[in-house]
């Protein structure tokens, strides 16, 4: 009897088996895709995302430059677009230059080119090589033991300057003749060449530690020149072979002598140099160069050690006198003017400064008189995209009504004229057209992922020249992401986001993730569509979430100077506040709340794991700041002023102060060779954990920088995903 009832009971689940995997014959339930780990991390096919279109640049008011590469035949071809009708014509076919370079030069592997783009210019083996297309020559330029750095086409393309162990050099390509600009380049005195701290924190990480620039006559170079002697040195070691090696870097901590420094302006012809009436031993920074339209003038900005008070000054080229032209105090602290304007018709300057609390235009006289004030508000311009002197009009990006899109405006001279030119909601970067006649909006939003639009001047679209997605998306149950705001105990409304998993139950409990930077002026929530690894990790069933504090940008320079002497206080506040909402939600399992990130983003992560050990159970930190005295003067004595200045400040900033506090799981990871954020950062704490006999997670990543590249950059995607499925998912 027993035997007979098992084998109906055996029966009865192979019918029903049978049945479900028979069902899609039948019409029933379809199985929906999911997105793999190597579609994700390794670009691996299917690809549910195309790429874009890729424009080079424009040509001039009426075109712009089209680059294609054709997969199969693997020759790439330049192509001229009429931007109103999409007409194209070649430009330039990279085959036929290709036969003429010598074996090992590659045509589209060019570091520069001239406007016309008829001369091109090379760099292999530490010496710079030139093709002319219009007499289809190729010439070696330089044939030296040492490298030439930072090759700079001169702007009408005749010269060619760079650096040579730390020395200035000009070259004159048609006749071969080189002219060495200065003579007194060493370990410790740089032209031309960026000390660290300038590369990092002022020049910026584009450049390239590029520091001069080519007057537009292409008569004269502007440069600084570095003396890094007062600079403590900071060991970094490469751990290859059987000793090793050390590198010797000149880093500047908070508090330390930062680099001297002097503006020199180099005649090429004759090899004069001009210096410009700066006190080299004087603790302040000088950076910015602007030269005049017509080169007559040369204009750099000087800022304070205090980085509170800044001024433009302009340099008579004969004498090296300067001139007072501009001059800004704020409580917390001024940013360098990078995208400054001066008008080719000698009216005055345009500069885009957040004094009031908020970043808007001004435009001034050559007097340094307000002329007019062209924006105001509670919002920001994010940048100068254009200024048309013709039709008196200044094209300009800004964050206005919504503070978490990117729009296109426009305003004239006068301050008249002012219309916002994309009105389609989200993020839009534009590229405008010398003339201002045409522009190409890079544009997504929550649901669309990445398109490219052209557009003309006054906003009316034209057509479409890029889209990311394919049909195949559609075939991909992705989680969706939404916007809203969390409101906090003290009256603040923060800008929020969370993507959550396609098949989502409210009834069910899900970890969160967050996913921050959390720096100053820094913001993560905007209108725009979701990366691919968001997707996927909120696929797998965890909430992707990120929330910006007071002080990321959204709420102008007010909210931003509250971080001065603070960095720390308000991002914790007001994620902890953010934890709080979450807790609140039936479906958030507040036993997995993890917090992720790099560098900034690193550092916020160890102090949500230490100071707000009673809010966040996981954290997984990558290239962290543990302690604001180990960092770069610059960068940190802007927000935190000098150590002396402010104990309290950098005693409650350190993750090291909190970490009795660590309870929950904590991963660290550093490049032992980072040169940004030290390796000493994650070995202090990792110290001070130890003492406290606290456990943690530690990988290093040997002879990686701030960034992991490479195996080690696969290994690094590898571990944070088994991290996250580990701990939140149980596999």
């Amino acid at each position: 009897m027993k035997k007979t009832k098992k084998l109906y009971l055996i029966s009865g689940l192979i019918l029903i088996v049978l049945f479900f995997s028979l069902s899609p014959i039948f019409g029933a339930q379809k199985t929906s895709k999911k997105l793999t780990y190597e579609q994700v991390y390794k670009n691996a096919k299917p690809r549910i995302f195309e790429r874009m279109t890729f424009i080079r640049t424009w040509f001039d008011d009426e075109h712009y430059l089209l680059s294609e590469r054709d997969q199969k035949t693997k020759s790439t071809k330049l192509f001229k677009v009429k931007a109103k009708v999409g007409q194209k014509t070649l430009f330039i076919d990279y085959d036929l230059i290709q036969k003429n370079l010598p074996k090992g030069f590659m045509v589209a592997a060019h570091i520069a080119t001239t406007k016309d783009y008829t001369g091109f210019l090379y760099f292999s083996k530490n010496d710079l090589y030139y093709y002319c297309a219009k007499g289809e020559k190729f010439k070696r330029l330089t044939a030296t033991p040492d490298a030439e750095k930072n090759p700079r086409l001169s702007p009408d393309g005749k010269f060619v300057a760079y650096t040579r162990n730390h020395n200035l050099y000009a070259l004159d390509i048609e006749k071969g003749l080189e002219c060495q600009l200065t003579t007194d380049g060493s370990e410790t005195i740089y032209n031309g060449w960026a000390s660290w701290v300038y590369f990092e924190e002022i020049l910026g990480r584009r450049s390239r530690y590029a520091a001069f620039w080519w007057s537009p006559d292409s008569r004269k170079i502007a440069f600084l020149r570095f003396d890094d002697s007062p600079v403590p040195t900071f060991p970094i070691f490469r751990a290859r072979g059987a000793h090793g090696e050390l590198e010797i870097e000149r880093y500047p901590k908070s508090g330390d002598p930062n680099p001297k420094v002097k503006l020199g302006i180099a005649t090429v012809m004759d090899r004069k140099i001009v210096w410009a009436d700066i006190d080299e031993e004087a603790d302040h920074y000088v950076a910015w160069p602007f030269w005049f339209s017509d080169s007559s003038k040369l204009t750099f900005q000087w800022m304070n050690r205090d980085q509170n008070h800044l001024k433009i000054y302009t340099v008579d080229l004969k004498s090296g006198k300067k001139a007072e032209l501009y001059d800004e105090k704020q409580a917390a602290w001024i940013d360098f003017f990078e995208d400054l304007y001066f008008f080719k018709d000698g009216s005055g300057f345009l500069l885009r400064s957040d004094v009031d609390g908020w970043s808007h235009l001004y435009y001034y006289d050559l007097e340094g008189n307000l002329k007019k004030r062209l924006t105001e508000g509670e919002w920001t311009v994010t940048g100068i995209s254009l200024v048309d002197e013709k039709k008196g009009r200044v094209f300009f990006s800004a964050r206005k009504d919504k503070m978490t899109e990117y729009h296109l405006f426009v305003v004239k001279l006068d301050g008249t004229g002012f219309k916002k030119l994309t009105d389609k909601p989200g993020s839009h970067r534009v590229n405008l057209s010398p003339g201002g006649s045409y522009f190409i909006d890079n544009f997504s939003s929550v649901d669309t992922p990445s398109r490219q639009d052209v557009y003309q001047g006054d906003g009316k679209f034209l057509r479409n020249i890029g889209d990311s997605r394919t049909p195949l998306m559609n075939e991909y149950p992705l989680g969706k992401k939404e916007l809203f705001t969390i409101s906090t105990e003290d009256g603040w409304t923060l800008p929020a986001f969370w993507i959550l998993p396609p098949d989502f139950d409210e009834s069910k409990k899900y970890p969160v993730l967050f996913t921050i930077y959390s720096g100053p002026g820094s913001s993560r929530v905007f209108n725009s569509f979701p990366s691919l690894s968001s997707l996927y990790f909120a696929q797998e069933g965890i909430i992707i979430f990120s929330v910006d504090h007071r002080g990321s940008g959204h709420f102008g320079k007010k909210g931003i100077a509250l971080m001065h002497q603070n960095l720390g206080k308000w991002e914790m506040h007001d994620l902890i506040e953010a934890v709080k909402w979450l807790r609140k939600k039936p479906f958030v399992d507040e036993k997995k709340m993890g917090i992720t990130g790099g560098s900034y983003g690193g550092y916020t992560t160890c102090m949500a794991l230490t100071y707000g050990a009673d809010y966040f159970t996981h954290g997984y930190a990558r290239s962290s700041v543990t302690d604001w005295r180990l960092y770069d003067t610059v960068y940190t004595e802007r927000y935190m002023d000098r150590p002396r200045d402010n104990k309290d400040g950098y005693k409650f900033g350190s993750a090291m102060t909190h970490a009795k506090k660590l309870k929950g799981v904590l991963f660290l990871a550093h490049g032992t060779m980072d040169d940004n954020v030290h390796m000493q950062n994650t070995t202090q704490l990792i110290d001070k954990l130890m003492d406290l006999g606290k456990k943690f997670e530690f990988m290093l990543y040997p002879n990686q920088r701030h960034g992991f590249g490479g195996a080690k950059r696969q290994h690094s995607n590898r571990h944070y995903v088994d991290f996250w499925f580990k701990h939140f998912l149980n596999r």
